[in-house]
């Protein structure tokens, strides 16, 4: 079950974007590649923090990695740029799993609004991924909100990403 912590971060994020993507689906999407990217990341502090290796943000990629990317010296528009450069890129990415790289293939940015895109950051931001069982409910929940909507059509973010997802996290 989803707590009420994680629920309220979901919502949050989705009223930070709600005037500037109106559409549940594309707000959706939104959330779920930033928690992807910061998945991601977060990963990769954990490996180091254990003695490893960068596991998603290397080789030419280390620039985008998530805490670079919020890094307070950066301008509202150098973020903006950066997270643009990042979600494109992605997909070329060799050091990710083909499945990820399907979620940043043909990813964008539906608005150019530095404040927008600082405050969702923010929200995103708040995420961790110590607990398996409340990000896949996370990603339910989000799945729940379009069907709550009557949305039609094709999710990108199916349940087998879930659980690839979840099995990282705890395998």
């Amino acid at each position: 079950m989803l707590d009420q912590t994680t629920k309220r971060k979901l919502d949050s994020a989705r009223q930070i974007l709600v005037g500037k993507v109106p559409d549940p689906k594309a707000q959706v999407e939104q959330i779920t590649t930033a928690l992807v990217y910061k998945f991601m990341d977060d990963m990769d502090k954990e490996s180091e923090f254990l003695g490893g290796k960068t596991r998603f943000f290397a080789n030419g990629f280390s620039e985008y990695a998530w805490t670079k990317l919020l890094d307070p010296k950066l301008s509202g528009q150098e973020r903006l740029d950066l997270y643009v450069q990042a979600i494109t890129n992605m997909p070329k990415n060799p050091n990710i799993p083909q499945l990820f790289r399907d979620i940043f293939k043909g990813e964008f940015l539906p608005y150019n609004d530095p404040r927008t895109l600082s405050l969702f950051l923010k929200e995103i931001n708040e995420f961790t991924y110590k607990d398996s069982e409340n990000l896949g409910n996370a990603f339910e929940y989000l799945l729940s909100v379009l069907g709550s909507q009557g949305d039609a059509g094709q999710f990108r973010t199916p349940r087998h990403i879930i659980d690839f997802i979840v099995e990282v996290i705890d395998p």
